[in-house]
């Protein structure tokens, strides 16, 4: 039986409103990102809102489709643990893709936490003007 990701995968709006909160996960020079450190206990990964935010702005559609992509971009994660590609012992970053964006994630050494950045892989537009 596998085991299934559980409501560890939470919402990821963010209130327009509230104070900055400090930039998680990895840094990187793509704006606009995700960035969290996640719980890592075993092979599973646990999204804390608290340890998340976004770095630039999303647009709602992109933010909405985040958030379906989400849970299945942690599932490939979650794999890349029981691989060993990503170890929580040994920094080293992995890449993972899925429904248009782009996850790289590193444990950085640290057992029990993955520290992520996700954007958009973007294509290149037709309607582009030089």
């Amino acid at each position: 039986m596998k085991d299934t990701v559980t409501d560890t995968h939470a919402n990821l709006n963010t209130d327009e409103n509230s104070a900055p909160s400090p930039v998680w996960g990895l840094k990187r020079d793509i704006t606009p990102r995700l960035g969290a450190r996640l719980v890592q206990q075993g092979n599973h990964l646990h999204f804390l809102a608290d340890r998340a935010g976004f770095v630039g702005t999303f647009s709602p559609d992109t933010v909405q489709t985040l958030e379906v992509a989400f849970a299945a971009l942690l599932t490939k994660l979650e794999a890349q643990l029981q691989s060993g590609a990503l170890d929580p012992r040994r920094q080293h970053c992995v890449t993972v893709q899925h429904a248009g964006f782009t996850c790289e994630a590193d444990t950085l050494g640290s057992v029990g936490h993955v520290y992520l950045a996700i954007y958009q892989t973007l294509s290149p537009s037709i309607d582009e003007h030089s």
